[in-house]
């Protein structure tokens, strides 16, 4: 017998097929009044070979709450971590909802979906790199709520982002290096390939070093993907291989990265801030307890986390908003880069 598409298939239809009143049927899909076991069990069977879906299910599995918030993140190795959770739970736990935390990568996004998403959650935080730009404007196109951390949108849609300003504060930050204590030859560890963060800190690199008549030195670049031990490795091999390639200060992207390179350095011998100056960025809580204790930018991370919270909550509260928000940031001066303070 051939099954009419469920388009064309009526409530009536089903309560006709199961031998029940139209009453039956809707109070069963609507879950407001109980039917027996045997009658649900029937309705089941009905629907599914009739392939009924019933509007009004539909209407409320599209309103279902799930009272949980997605935070994507593209992986929890970092101290970074901490005070962006902080500023996230601290206003989830007010609102009375759940925290999901998931990593993902996207180089595997066509093996695996994320684990987080329309399915299981309310609204979504995407954190940096994430979600490819497809993704980002797949679940837009679905009218899913999410607001992007420390990234901005895709050309193309219009997504609430917060995140830091990191350009300008990296200029000055190199400028201090050159202009109050001389440095000529200043590394720069990369993050992530793709990463906003990364990318914009070494425009400003690369513009301090033009505004200093300072030729840019590819030598000088290593790929410090801003964790400590990926720090430590390549800042080990580049001392360790015998290239005589002079430098007298690092700008290691960010405060995780400066705990590898400040061992490696240590291990080889090399004199903080005597001989190397060494500079970071986030002002992690570690920071000051470095030895010797570093100079790095100040970064709201907390305030991110918590402002982006706050603005994913406006979506589902039908607050519209597309903002790209960027939180100021400062110099912390302190003994790494050869100030006394």
């Amino acid at each position: 017998m051939s099954r009419r598409r469920s388009s064309s298939v009526t409530i009536r239809d089903v309560a006709r097929k199961a031998g029940v009143s139209v009453a039956t049927v809707s109070r069963y899909i609507n879950r407001n009044a109980p039917v027996s076991q045997e009658v649900a069990e029937r309705l089941d069977e009905v629907m599914i070979e009739m392939r009924y879906v019933p509007h009004a299910a539909a209407r409320h599995l599209a309103s279902r709450k799930t009272r949980v918030i997605g935070l994507l993140l593209n992986n929890l190795h970092n101290d970074f971590f901490v005070p962006l959770l902080n500023g996230v739970e601290g206003v989830i736990r007010k609102k009375g909802y759940n925290l999901i935390v998931a990593t993902y990568h996207a180089d595997i996004r066509n093996e695996t979906p994320p684990p987080i998403g329309p399915h299981n959650t309310d609204g979504l935080l995407v954190f940096s790199d994430g979600l490819v730009d497809d993704d980002l404007i797949n679940l837009n196109a679905r009218g899913f709520p999410m607001v992007l951390v420390h990234r901005t949108p895709p050309p193309s849609v219009s997504i609430p982002s917060v995140t830091v300003e990191n350009t300008e504060i990296t200029h000055k930050l190199v400028d201090h290096l050159i202009k109050v204590h001389g440095k000529r030859r200043i590394m720069f560890l990369r993050g992530p390939i793709h990463q906003e963060d990364s990318l914009r800190r070494e425009v400003g690199y690369k513009s301090a070093l033009r505004a200093n008549g300072i030729p840019f030195d590819e030598n000088l670049i290593l790929n410090g993907e801003f964790d400590r031990d990926i720090a430590y490795q390549v800042m080990h091999g580049f001392l360790n291989n015998g290239r005589q390639i002079a430098f007298d200060a690092v700008f290691t992207g960010d405060d995780d990265s400066a705990i590898g390179v400040l061992r490696a350095l240590h291990q080889h011998d090399y004199r903080v801030p005597e001989e190397i100056a060494v500079v970071g960025f986030d002002d992690l809580g570690f920071a000051s307890f470095l030895s010797p204790p570093l100079t790095t930018v100040r970064a709201p991370t907390e305030a991110v986390g918590r402002i982006a919270t706050e603005r994913l909550f406006g979506l589902l509260e039908n607050q519209l908003s597309d903002e790209v928000m960027i939180l100021p940031t400062e110099i912390i001066f302190r003994r790494s880069c050869g100030c006394q303070s």
